[in-house]
């Protein structure tokens, strides 16, 4: 079953328990979906569903940090919005796993000391292999600190 059918279940399910802010929220992210899927003219894979999720959390979280400090009705409604997307978003790898795909991708470049220099590099091949599991920020602060 497919992450946009998961989500039109979930927010049928919603519709009969008559919580508005839940289905709102699913209709959101379901409408996201669709629209991706229209513009590739093809069925969705599971990594570009996970990949739209992940787009829509972070836009979430600009919005709820982006929001004006008197304005507690967009933190809140944004607050509760991520709360219903996270449910639907693959778990993020762990600092370690990060890790181990950095030394794979060291390996598979022949660096044994990676330098400053090689950062591009490396971003290059490591970027594809963790796109959709990890957060672009994170993966480069560990690689950052595996820099010499």
């Amino acid at each position: 079953m497919s992450k946009t059918d998961v989500v039109r279940k979930a927010m049928v399910e919603a519709m009969k328990a008559k919580d508005k802010a839940r289905k709102d929220s699913l209709s959101m992210l379901l409408s996201a979906l669709k629209n991706a899927e229209i513009d590739k003219r093809e069925p969705l894979t599971e990594d570009e569903e996970n990949a739209i999720v992940k787009k829509e959390i972070k836009q979430t979280r600009e919005t709820m940090e982006t929001a004006p400090a008197d304005r507690e009705d967009i933190k809140n409604e944004a607050a509760a919005r991520l709360a219903v997307y996270e449910e639907f978003a693959p778990a993020d790898l762990t600092e370690d796993q990060i890790r181990q795909v950095i030394a794979g991708v060291l390996a598979e470049l022949g660096i044994e000391e990676p330098k400053k220099s090689d950062k591009g590099a490396i971003m290059k091949v490591l970027m594809p292999k963790v796109k959709g599991k990890a957060d672009g920020k994170a993966v480069n602060e560990i690689l950052a600190g595996m820099l010499n």
